[in-house]
């Protein structure tokens, strides 16, 4: 299996867990934020649904200008899914364009003149792209818990579900 191959399957694998996390996301509490210097929950659930198409996007080029980092917020739970989707399909669309020999090719985060940081195409993809949203999807979670919303199973059962009991039996009792 090539890397190409095996980097689409993680997408789509990890695809499928973003997607229970952000079907979470409740409309009424997206302004919400755990701290002032914290991103709003309607920004962070942006910000996870768009992540691997706009990485897989700038990945594709060999340099990219830093961004100031405005993360726009979400003006509605409804746009998640539809946002995600694209971002997942532009992902998928630039990874297959790619050969394992393209992961191997220089990248540059650049300043101006100034280069930021370079590293090879396949650590972007799975440094900045991928690793990057899981972090932000863990937060996620933390802020799911913080408004509570029960948090679904991600790797494992979380206190909410547990994917190995039958469904009647996921569920906590008080």
């Amino acid at each position: 299996m090539s890397m190409i191959d095996a980097l689409v399957q993680e997408l789509e694998r990890e695809a499928e867990t973003t997607r229970r996390v952000l079907e979470r996301v409740p409309d009424n509490r997206l302004g919400w934020k755990p701290h002032d210097r914290s991103m709003s929950l309607g920004q962070l659930s942006l910000h996870v649904a768009t992540i691997p198409g706009n990485i897989a996007k700038i990945a594709a080029q060999p340099r990219f200008e830093a961004p100031n980092f405005v993360h726009p917020a979400a003006t509605s739970a409804a746009e998640l899914i539809p946002a995600f989707e694209q971002s997942i399909a532009d992902a998928r669309q630039v990874l297959r364009s790619m050969d394992d020999q393209r992961l191997q090719d220089l990248w540059s985060l650049v300043d101006g003149d100034r280069v930021v940081m370079s590293m090879p195409v396949g650590a972007v993809v799975r440094t900045i792209m991928l690793n990057h949203w899981y972090h932000h999807r863990g937060q996620l979670a933390v802020y799911l818990r913080q408004v509570g919303v029960p948090v679904p199973s991600i790797y494992g059962p979380s206190a909410d579900e547990n994917p190995f009991l039958a469904p009647s039996a996921s569920t906590v009792s008080v």
